[in-house]
C-alpha cells in the first residue's frame, strides 16, 4: 500500500500544477477529498483510497516511471537543442516525453543514464549527501600510471574546484593509449575529462558503465529498459 502523502505533493506529482501553485489551489478551496472541500495545507491523501478532485474534475496519480537508457555519443540530454542535434528524448516512446534525465552526460560521452518523473528518486541520485557512486571507463591518449591514479584518489584542483575519484584502476596501458576505470561520488561537470586534462591528457572515449549497483550491461547504444522494483530499492533504499 502506498503511504499517505501531502495533498500539494499529490497534485504536483499528478501534473495539476507546481507544488507552490498547488498550495494556492488548496487555499482557494478548489480541492475536494472524497467530496469534502479541503483548505488545510498539511492534509494528507492516500492515493489508493481517496478520491481527489480539483474544480470538480478527478485527479489521478500519474504513473511513475524509472528508465535506464544507453545514451549514444553525439546526442544531448536537453529536451530540445538549438543546433538541432539529436536528443535522448528522440529515443523514447512519444508518451514518455514527460520524463526528465537524472543528471546529464555531455555530447561526446556515452553510457548509462536514468530518466524518470519521480522527483524524490532524481534528488536521491544527484544530491551529494546521498553519495550514489558512478563508474566510468575512459580511453585516454597517452600513458597513465599508478602514481597519477593515486593523485586522482587524493584529489586535484582545477579552476578553483577540487576533483576527486573515490576509486581508480588501470585496465590497460601503453605509450599511446590507456584505459582507466574511475568511480566518482559527486560527478561535477566534466569531472572525468577534467581530471585527465589536469595532467595534460585527453580523453578519446568516455562511457558511464554503472550508477549505484545498476550496470549498463548488454544494453546497446540508443536502447532503454525500465528498472525493476528491486533495482529501484538498491538505489534509494
Amino acid at each position: 500500500m502506498l503511504p499517505a502523502i501531502r495533498l500539494q505533493k499529490f497534485l504536483a506529482d499528478a501534473g495539476v500544477a507546481s507544488r507552490r501553485a498547488s498550495e494556492q489551489i488548496i487555499l482557494d478551496g478548489r480541492v475536494c477529498i472524497n467530496g469534502r472541500p479541503v483548505r488545510l495545507l498539511g492534509t494528507r491523501v492516500d492515493p489508493a483510497c481517496d478520491k481527489v478532485t480539483v474544480d470538480g474534475r478527478p485527479v489521478r496519480e500519474r504513473r511513475k516511471l524509472w528508465v535506464a537508457l544507453h545514451k549514444p555519443v553525439r546526442c544531448v540530454c536537453s529536451r530540445e537543442d538549438e543546433w538541432g542535434r539529436p536528443t535522448i528524448y528522440d529515443l523514447l516512446p512519444r508518451e514518455w516525453q514527460n520524463l526528465y534525465s537524472v543528471g546529464r552526460l555531455d555530447f561526446n560521452t556515452e553510457g548509462l543514464i536514468f530518466l524518470t518523473n519521480d522527483g524524490q528518486f532524481a534528488l536521491h541520485l544527484t544530491h551529494p549527501r546521498y553519495g550514489v557512486r558512478k563508474k566510468y571507463v575512459a580511453t585516454v591518449a597517452g600513458s597513465v600510471d599508478a602514481a597519477m591514479l593515486a593523485g586522482f584518489r587524493r584529489g586535484v584542483w582545477d579552476a578553483g574546484e577540487k576533483l576527486k575519484a573515490e576509486a581508480a584502476r588501470l585496465i590497460s596501458a601503453s605509450r599511446a593509449k590507456s584505459v582507466v576505470e574511475l568511480e566518482l561520488g559527486e560527478g561535477k561537470n566534466r569531472e572525468v575529462r577534467r581530471l585527465f586534462e589536469s595532467q595534460g591528457l585527453t580523453v578519446k572515449r568516455l562511457q558511464r558503465t554503472q550508477i549505484g549497483k545498476i550496470k549498463l550491461g548488454e544494453l546497446k547504444p540508443g536502447r532503454w529498459r525500465t528498472l525493476t522494483e528491486t533495482e529501484i530499492r538498491t538505489l534509494i533504499g
